[in-house]
């Protein structure tokens, strides 16, 4: 599976920014998805995740509410659409997937370039 994540860039504070991630190498659809993102100097931490269908989906709870996961499984891609965005969501946010297990958290078996989200202040 290849994923190529895109739409990251600079935005100010309280602006919004939608990642795209495009999937490649698999049926979309037998693909769980996830989001996951990395600060400067911490570890990677879980984002967001979406089931197969789109039906079922899961955060992060200190981003629930701003954050929003979703899919589009006829163009193959996930979204991850950021509202009201804070320095500190500055980070490389990462798509994710995996063809297995129903835990939208973790587990991920591939994973994508990365794509630079930085949010001034």
């Amino acid at each position: 599976v290849q994923l190529q994540a895109s739409g990251g860039g600079l935005v100010q504070t309280g602006g919004s920014l939608r990642l795209s991630c495009a999937a490649s190498g698999r049926t979309f659809s037998d693909l769980l998805m996830g989001w996951f993102r990395q600060a400067p100097g911490k570890e990677r931490e879980f984002v967001a995740g979406i089931s197969w269908s789109g039906s079922v989906t899961a955060y992060a709870d200190s981003l629930k509410g701003r954050f929003t996961i979703s899919r589009d499984n006829a163009k193959n891609t996930v979204f991850l659409q950021m509202n009201n965005l804070a320095p500190e969501d500055t980070a490389v946010y990462y798509c994710a997937a995996k063809g297995s297990g129903s835990n939208l958290r973790s587990g991920y078996e591939y994973w994508g370039q990365g794509t630079l989200v930085t949010v001034s202040s």
